[in-house]
């Protein structure tokens, strides 16, 4: 269930506050993967979108956006190479390098419409995933650049700022690495016009001393993660699943009570980062934690304040990790005021590839 009203404040918050700093917003759409939800971030002032797949790409292209960049270091093929050629025909479109041997497979494959794609090249600021090291970016962007293709900035994803005391330092270490992979552009003869970061812990921690725009993307709905980190309050949350209680587990007298809900992780998503309290939260109940997830059951311990919830009664749950739940479902109820209003398909779920 999304709730539509705390939906748009979001929205409206984020732009607001990015907008204050200076910096453009490129929102993550993996989270939601709702053409509806695009729609309003683009009407809030947000410059473009930010996806993880050319998938992905082509559901919002299809929906109007006219601006997209694929914030993964591609590896082409030439049915990808014809997908992205016609995606670039209808919008703008930045893609991600990491490689030299990626930025010259990239531009061979694009052929003589390598020059309608741009490139930023992904910077490792510290999550150590994907991204080199600030100091060897000119490489990567040369090989780019022999490829036919326009090398326009550079990107990071501070990952590691999910974790507890991180944000901060994450922000930090994200606008150095920004900074020393611009400078080394720069003295390489590139003209850089896009410095990108942010993730929904930083985005408000980031500055545009360095940066030029910023691409969180949870911040739409808020999770149990982010509820966790104290980067959103409950009154935040804007998307929940409907679950039913279906069974009470016997337990010692002196134990946790127990029961069963119908949302496991085929619903919630599996992700539980080693820091957090359980797999995910009950809305109207923050001391409870669900304690064990199978593919349909969740196991809530009930902290012992007040009448175990009965078989039957529906729960509304934060997921850990709101971006996995969106991709397991094929539409979402929208509610306001308690109301049902809407239904919205979730258009890019299982767009991958």
């Amino acid at each position: 269930m999304v709730d539509l009203d705390i939906l748009q404040r979001n929205i409206d918050r984020m732009a607001s506050a990015v907008r204050a700093k200076g910096l453009n917003l490129r929102p993550h759409a993996k989270t939601h993967k709702i053409p509806e939800i695009a729609a309003r971030q683009m009407a809030a002032g947000a410059s473009g979108l930010t996806v993880a797949t050319i998938g992905e790409a082509e559901v919002f292209a299809a929906a109007g956006v006219e601006d997209i960049f694929i914030a993964y270091p591609l590896w082409l093929s030439p049915q990808k190479a014809d997908r992205l050629l016609r995606l670039s025909r209808t919008a703008r479109i930045a893609v991600g390098v990491d490689s030299a041997e990626g930025a010259t497979v990239l531009g061979v494959t694009l052929g003589n419409g390598a020059g309608n794609v741009a490139v930023l090249v992904e910077v490792d600021s510290g999550h150590h995933r994907s991204g080199v090291r600030p100091e060897a970016v000119a490489p990567v962007a040369e090989a780019a650049a022999r490829a036919g293709l326009k090398v326009t900035g550079v990107f990071t994803f501070p990952g590691h700022s999910y974790a507890p005391g991180m944000p901060a330092e994450a922000a930090r270490q994200e606008q150095q690495a920004l900074d020393q992979a611009s400078e080394v552009l720069t003295a390489a003869g590139f003209h850089v016009t896009c410095r990108s970061g942010g993730s929904t812990p930083t985005v408000m921690l980031t500055e545009n001393s360095v940066a030029t725009e910023v691409r969180p993307g949870v911040h739409v709905f808020g999770d149990a993660q982010q509820l966790e980190l104290d980067r959103c309050a409950a009154e935040d949350i804007a998307l929940t699943v409907a679950a039913t209680v279906v069974s009470h587990h016997e337990t010692a007298a002196d134990g946790p009570a127990r029961f069963i809900i119908d949302a496991g992780s085929k619903i919630l998503g599996s992700d539980r980062p080693a820091w957090a309290s359980g797999f995910g939260r009950l809305m109207d109940h923050p001391d409870a934690r669900i304690a064990a997830l199978s593919e349909h059951h969740a196991t809530v311990e009930w902290p012992g304040q007040g009448a175990v919830p009965a078989v039957g009664d529906r729960l509304r749950v934060i997921p850990n990790h709101v971006c996995l739940a969106m991709n397991l479902v094929d539409d979402v109820a929208v509610t306001s005021q308690g109301e049902l209003v809407d239904r919205w398909t979730v258009a890019a779920r299982g767009k991958n590839r």
